[in-house]
């Protein structure tokens, strides 16, 4: 099997698995889900979704946000972790929102990524779950599976999303991480990894790989 072939089974597959693809995180605009990603970092989905309508019953766009002090943001967001940097960025970002963006949420990477805690991957998920521009935002679910599957390295997130996005057909990229985050959750977790339960690497990982667990 080369590699064309090996990525469209991976394509199939996913297609058969996940013909429905929730967005893991509650969110009801750009504005919310931008809120979400970010304080989706070194969290987990589940932890953000219970403390997001906590903080978006006191402010769910960028003009109330500011009424509120970064440190009952804070407070509100503490369980997440990460809550100081977390707190002055989401202040911070509504804030420039008000200026700079008459209070809407950019669909623009480079407007994004200069936004006070925003990274590219941040940028990735609004563009492409708020707005619909394809976009390839690299998780560490992505990143594993990637490597696993011999479609990229794994030296960083960087080069994996970049052989991401030359391998699959840029039509899909929206849809196609979605599923591979949740097949990775599902069938290819960091821990606790059941080869036979991991029917894409079995198919098509590196046999070195393989071999080695074996």
């Amino acid at each position: 099997m080369n590699k064309a072939e090996r990525v469209a089974f991976a394509m199939k597959t996913l297609d058969a698995l996940y013909p429905e693809i929730p967005i893991p995180l509650d969110h009801k605009d750009p504005y919310t889900l931008l809120i979400a990603v970010l304080l989706s970092a070194q969290s987990t989905d589940v932890r953000v979704n219970k403390i997001t309508p906590l903080l978006f019953e006191r402010a769910d766009n960028p003009y109330d946000m500011i009424k509120l002090s970064v440190e009952e943001i804070r407070e509100i967001i503490k369980p997440v972790g990460l809550s100081p940097m977390k707190s002055k960025g989401i202040y911070g970002l509504s804030k420039i929102l008000i200026e700079k963006h008459q209070g809407k949420v950019p669909a623009d990477f480079e407007a994004l990524e200069e936004l006070p805690a925003v990274g590219h991957k941040t940028a990735s998920v609004v563009m492409s779950q708020a707005f619909g521009i394809p976009a390839f935002p690299v998780d560490t679910h992505i990143h594993r599976l990637m490597y696993r599957w011999g479609f990229s390295n794994g030296k960083n997130l960087v080069q994996t999303e970049r052989d991401a996005k030359r391998l699959f057909p840029k039509k899909s990229w929206n849809r196609l991480h979605l599923q591979i985050i949740w097949y990775g959750r599902e069938y290819s977790p960091a821990r606790g990894w059941n080869i036979e339960k991991d029917i894409i690497t079995q198919k098509i990982g590196r046999k070195s790989l393989l071999n080695k667990i074996k």
